[in-house]
């Protein structure tokens, strides 16, 4: 499609925790252009998960100049831009606002142990139903404590917290702000109110001028730094739309925000979240409500082990191959297809690196049952998938139990990628999965705050009318009579795992505190 040279484009950017990612569409959401980048992200099997502020930035200019490039559009027709964020994500800056920390991401668990402590206390009820978010090493009000007691010089130190997303927005415009959603992210903000909440402040001990002001996500900043400007090639006039996080931008740019509707998103993680127009908070603290603005909210489950499982298994069978014959993951993909449904009665615990929604168990650890000589390669891969979709079902379960049972489910991620994948999701859910026609959901959405700051669309109801559906995937005929039993099998070996969890862990933190003092002596 040949655009004019003055025809008014969006641009939506994707700061996700292993690259970024930048897409241009027209009014109509035609994408003219996309383009990704990669940056240094921490080792995934390391609790030290924190990002390189400046490769971020650097990756973020590197994007959007090559998506730019692509369209082959004017810069000066640029209507606006907006980013979106991973969550979950703390840096400490001093007063100058220079990084003190790199981005602590929502992978990094070092904060399990204050977590825990706060889990155990009489606040954590309260701390719940006022942020809607669950008490978990993930949130940034823990790494803050983990923060304050484990490096009190840097925490001294600190004059301002912010996540990667407000560190992009503050290097664009020289601004800093703090969309709703990402601060409900953070546990810090009373998701009622949509104001700092005042005991996450005092259980952190800051206070409400070291966090970024509050904004919705319609908040227009202009102009553009003048500097960043001329590294991303836009006029410095272009406005920035202050938009939400990757999380509920994915939902956006899914077309999953009518009542009803799901969004069922496996990428390096993963997630089963809806759109609702109140938050929902449950008993037993199990479901997150992250407040977009002040008529929507993201209610949902997250798991920490999505494709990176997978991931795992490849580098583990790559290490014992030569160079010339390691597998890539679509080669893990077609071993798992090769083996049956149900992968002969193996079933894997895919917790890797702990597990967030429904149990929220830091010291969840990955288990393969069932292993028999009769289990080779292919049966590993496929019950790694199947575990994944297991933990995906037991979110639909939790949603179900709280009221929110959605009758469509749309997919978005990496896994839309492989129709085998798909399918595999489908039978395990027992639910239809509708796959839309557009790739890059989160960064799609980014765009559509854009159009929307613009009046290019008026509602987030409009906005899901420019993603038509592309495929569906239904369970297949037998796949119940399969899955069913060892889902059942699934949950009741997680439970009766727990108390183990826990020993291996406090084992685990031992034995690596004794390897540490063995290498200082």
């Amino acid at each position: 499609m040949t655009e004019q040279p003055h025809t008014p484009w969006f641009l939506g950017i994707d700061l996700g925790t292993s690259s970024c990612k930048s897409i241009i569409v027209n009014d109509q959401a035609q994408i003219l252009g996309l383009a990704g980048r990669g940056y240094d992200a921490a080792n995934a099997r390391s609790q030290w998960q924190e990002q390189d502020p400046q490769a971020l930035l650097a990756g973020l200019v590197a994007s959007v100049r090559a998506a730019i490039e692509q369209a082959g559009v004017a810069p000066q027709a640029c209507a606006g831009l907006s980013v979106g964020g991973a969550m979950h994500g703390l840096m400490a800056l001093d007063d100058h606002d220079a990084p003190l920390t790199g981005v602590i991401t929502w992978a990094d668990g070092r904060a399990a142990a204050q977590a825990e402590a706060v889990r155990a206390s009489d606040e954590a009820a309260d701390l719940y139903q006022e942020t809607g978010c669950p008490v978990h090493a993930t949130y940034p009000l823990y790494k803050l404590l983990w923060l304050r007691q484990e490096r009190p010089h840097i925490f001294a130190q600190a004059a301002r917290f912010v996540s990667a997303k407000e560190y992009a927005v503050a290097f664009l415009t020289g601004h800093f702000a703090v969309d709703y959603c990402t601060a409900a992210g953070s546990g810090l903000l009373n998701t009622h109110t949509l104001e700092w909440n005042p005991r996450s402040l005092a259980l952190a001990q800051i206070e409400s001028r070291q966090l970024s002001p509050l904004a919705g996500p319609l908040e227009t900043l202009a102009p553009l730094n003048e500097d960043a400007a001329r590294q991303l090639g836009l006029p410095a006039t272009t406005p920035l739309v202050l938009g939400a996080t990757d999380a509920a931008n994915s939902s956006l740019g899914t077309g999953a925000v009518r009542a009803g509707q799901a969004a069922c998103m496996v990428g390096t993680s993963g997630a089963l979240r809806l759109v609702a127009s109140a938050p929902l908070l449950d008993a037993q603290g199990q479901v997150w409500s992250y407040a977009i603005d002040g008529q929507h909210w993201l209610v949902g489950g997250a798991i920490n082990n999505g494709g990176v499982a997978l991931t795992w298994l490849r580098d583990m069978l790559n290490a014992l191959l030569p160079q010339a014959n390691r597998r890539r993951f679509q080669d893990l993909l077609a071993l798992a297809q090769s083996a049956p449904p149900g992968a002969n009665g193996l079933l894997c615990l895919p917790f890797f690196s702990g597990e967030r929604s429904p149990d929220w168990n830091v010291n969840a650890r990955g288990v393969f049952f069932g292993l028999t000589l009769h289990h080779d390669a292919g049966h590993l891969a496929r019950a790694v998938l199947e575990g994944v979709a297991f933990r995906m079902r037991s979110i639909a379960d939790m949603l179900a139990d709280a009221g929110l049972d959605p009758v469509e489910v749309r997919a978005s991620g990496g896994f839309t990628k492989s129709g085998f994948w798909l399918q595999l999701m489908a039978d395990v859910l027992g639910r239809e999965l509708t796959v839309p026609d557009r790739s890059e959901t989160s960064a799609l959405g980014a765009a559509f705050w854009a159009m929307r700051g613009a009046g290019a669309v008026r509602s987030m109801e409009q906005m899901a009318d420019l993603v038509p559906a592309r495929r569906v995937f239904s369970p297949a005929e037998d796949a119940a009579a399969i899955y069913d039993p060892l889902y059942a099998l699934y949950r009741r070996f997680y439970r009766d795992a727990a108390e183990s969890f826990d020993q291996i862990a406090g084992l685990q933190q031992q034995l690596a505190h004794q390897h540490r003092q063995n290498g200082k002596d």
